[in-house]
């Protein structure tokens, strides 16, 4: 193992560990195994890190992004974490626009991180910690204007390339090699597809893995069926959008959806069984891989990714003890 010291934190993004949760699978007498990669092991505290060092990383090679320009994003606060770490170390200044619906341990965060953090109010009707596709177009829009007023670059994390492709080269390959060549599925709940996208591209082409979207409940836009529900608790996905420029012509082998206590009970689980403090996509990948060795997958093994830490959910029903 190589001990050196890293020239920056930046070094210390992806080759994270990852896990059996043969507990989990055993106490409820499941045939399978599912495979955790502990990507809220990031410095940033989730797998966006990724995804910000290569949205970078590939802007300022092609020029797009010169040294010293204002860097804006809209994010549901991870992805602003991983900008906010690398555009610390890389000079420029980082402006994160995020929806009021979000957990205010985000903001923090990345103003510690020296980042300038817009909140915008939530649409008409909208429900604090549930951030609906509403919402998200209303950041959207504040992105867009401070983008032009400030003469920045938009890491655009629905759109760059650099998005699927740290995960393709990075996570992808990582799980493959994690699980000795063995994963029959992946599973991933679906922000902005770019996880889904990269790790199943490479998944696919080294052992023909299958692979399965994971929805909310009432929100599966993607599979095609109507939205009755836009609102529910897991943070970061899920935003009933139909169109995802990252899944064109990406290969789905099926579609789950899982309710928000679904999502919490698997992260409660994650937590209390395994000892991985995830946070509600991490449940929510969780609870599908377990639908799965249920169903379609039974006797596989599954790939999901631990998205972010359980800390950044402190302020939500995620960890409220029932009275």
């Amino acid at each position: 193992m190589d001990l050196k010291a890293h020239r920056s934190i930046l070094g210390t993004i992806g080759r994270t560990p990852a896990v059996w949760l043969d507990r989990l699978t055993r106490a409820r007498g499941l045939e399978g195994r599912i495979m955790a990669k502990l990507d809220y092991l990031n410095p940033g505290g989730s797998k966006k890190d990724r995804a910000a060092l290569g949205i970078i990383e590939e802007a300022e090679g092609r020029g797009d992004l010169v040294p010293g320009q204002a860097v804006v994003e809209l994010t549901s606060g991870n992805m602003g974490t991983g900008l906010a770490i690398v555009c610390a170390v890389r000079g420029h200044p980082f402006i994160a626009v995020m929806s009021a619906g979000n957990s205010r341990e985000r903001a923090k965060m990345m103003r510690a991180l020296g980042a300038e953090v817009v909140l915008v109010p939530q649409a008409e009707g909208g429900i604090p910690g549930q951030v609906s596709g509403a919402d998200l177009a209303l950041v959207e829009a504040e992105a867009q204007r401070i983008t032009e007023r400030r003469g920045a670059f938009r890491a655009d994390q629905f759109h760059r390339s650099g998005n699927p492709s740290a995960h393709a080269a990075g996570t992808g390959s990582e799980m493959w090699q994690n699980s000795g060549g063995s994963l029959t599925a992946f599973a991933d709940f679906a922000g902005s597809g770019g996880t889904y996208a990269g790790c199943i591209r490479t998944l696919k082409a080294l052992g023909g893995v299958r692979g399965y979207l994971v929805e909310p409940a009432g929100a599966e836009a993607l599979s095609g069926a109507e939205v009755t529900d836009p609102h529910h608790p897991i943070q970061g996905g899920g935003y009933a959008m139909a169109d995802l420029a990252f899944l064109k012509d990406i290969p789905v082998d099926g579609h789950i959806s899982v309710t928000g206590e679904e999502a919490r009970t698997a992260a409660r689980a994650l937590a209390r069984e395994e000892g991985i403090f995830g946070g509600y996509s991490s449940g929510a990948n969780l609870a599908a891989a377990l639908k799965l060795l249920q169903g379609p997958e039974k006797g596989g093994r599954i790939g999901i990714v631990i998205c972010d830490s359980g800390l950044k959910y402190l302020s939500t029903d995620l960890w409220e003890e029932p009275e």
